[in-house]
């Protein structure tokens, strides 16, 4: 039973990290823009938050209290480096995909550099302990308390309420509407007087400040603080991408679908912990795998059916009708 309570708490921390992310993508895209940034807009959000920590660790601020204002610097930083694919997709008109690749590749080797320049290392490593033991009287609720509040982090439950936000705001007010309508139907979303390019901006910056945040997170609950530009988030923000494929922009069904690829990535680094697969004696690094093995079969079988936004990807020209 320990070890069922071990993976479910190490789980989580991943599963908040590419639901945010994967949220994210779904604004992007629900409203027009393929966001093939999300790696690039994690570390951006997750290295500029990590500054911040890094300047304020070993003053008299709690570690929870520097963990929310690292959560909104990550979310302004995330904000200020989508606005380069909104301007180069909608404004430019550019190549969205293109746009978003060139934006993944820019930023790994910047913070190689400043690392360099400023720490003398790949990366940056701060020292702040943001793990929390036992939250008070809910960490005692028979099970439910073992597995949700406590050897957790603040991030999981900051993370839920996003979800909730995020259900809201997709399903029951005007603005989810008009985002929608954006990417399905754009002239005709005009046509009602909706500013689609307004909409598509206010989409993908909704899309930077969930990533950056992921970023953060991801920082926070899986890698202790450290932020590097050579490993950069591990490939995440494209998982978050199969994710939100997976979860047919939805966001309940992306909630699911963080849930499953985030427990074959923790089943993956703890194996140790579970004799039938220790005993089977094959290379970890093969269980590493799973989380991206899966993500292809997952596609593979899901794809055909999947349903993106008709007009996402295609910039808009209010002249064509």
């Amino acid at each position: 039973m320990d070890t069922i309570y071990y993976l479910f708490q190490n789980m989580l921390p991943v599963a908040i990290s590419l639901l945010l992310v994967a949220l994210g993508g779904m604004f992007s895209e629900i409203g027009g823009i393929i966001n093939i940034a999300l790696e690039g807009i994690m570390l951006f959000g997750a290295f500029i938050a990590a500054l911040f920590v890094y300047s304020v660790q070993g003053t008299d601020m709690s570690p929870q209290t520097i963990l929310l204002l690292g959560m909104v610097v990550a979310a302004i930083s995330g904000l200020i480096y989508s606005l380069l694919l909104s301007f180069a997709a909608v404004t430019m008109k550019a190549d969205q995909v293109i746009t978003g690749t060139s934006l993944n590749m820019l930023i790994p080797a910047a913070i190689l550099l400043f690392a360099k320049m400023f720490f003398g290392s790949d990366g940056i490593t701060t020292n702040v302990n943001f793990y929390i033991r036992e939250v008070h009287i809910l960490g005692k609720i028979p099970v439910i308390g073992k597995l949700f509040f406590q050897n957790t982090y603040l991030t999981v439950m900051i993370g839920l309420v996003f979800l909730v936000i995020a259900v809201i705001i997709f399903y029951r007010t005007k603005f989810g509407l008009r985002l929608r309508a954006c990417g399905e139907h754009p002239h005709a979303a005009d046509s009602v007087g909706i500013n689609v390019h307004k909409m598509r901006y206010a989409g993908a910056s909704i899309s930077g400040i969930l990533a950056g945040i992921g970023g953060f997170f991801y920082s926070v609950g899986i890698t202790d603080g450290n932020v590097n530009g050579h490993t950069g988030v591990a490939g995440f923000g494209f998982l978050a991408l199969a994710v939100m494929i997976f979860g047919q922009w939805k966001p309940m069904r992306i909630f699911f679908g963080a849930l499953f690829f985030a427990f074959l990535r923790t089943l993956a680094y703890s194996v140790s912990l579970i004799p039938f697969l220790s005993n089977l004696g094959i290379d970890q690094t093969y269980y590493k795998m799973l989380p991206y093995f899966a993500t292809m079969i997952v596609l593979a079988f899901t794809s055909k059916k999947s349903r993106a936004p008709k007009a996402e990807g295609i910039p808009y020209d209010k002249s064509q009708r």
